[in-house]
């Protein structure tokens, strides 16, 4: 059987999400991308972007930092593994923010481990 892979690309929305259906025969174990990018406004003053990951609506990770600038493109990244039980599905949700920069992609992947 070929290892599972699930991926949402939301472009520049403020909102990923990726449902994952449920499997009623076996234990899985998914590592998870997330990844968003953005770029600063011109004449921008301390621009900054954020990202909010929730695995089934339980915060994973949160961080903000200054966007660099001047610069083309900045962003932020996490990866994390989780464990999805016989007959349960996982519903992942992305969520951006920024200020004084625009959203260019917000990406979330699944593959299973």
């Amino acid at each position: 059987m070929r290892p599972e892979q699930w991926k949402t690309d939301a472009g520049n929305a403020a909102v990923a999400r990726l449902d994952i259906p449920a499997d009623a025969q076996r234990e899985r174990w998914f590592e998870i991308s997330c990844s968003m990018s953005v770029s600063p406004r011109e004449g921008a003053a301390d621009p900054w972007h954020e990202l909010r990951i929730f695995a089934d609506g339980e915060l994973q990770w949160s961080r903000r930092i200054a966007t660099q600038h001047p610069a083309e493109f900045d962003g932020l990244d996490y990866r994390f593994r989780r464990r999805v039980a016989v007959g349960r599905g996982l519903r992942l949700q992305a969520m951006s923010d920024c200020r004084q920069a625009q959203r260019l992609k917000l990406i979330v992947e699944a593959e299973e481990v």
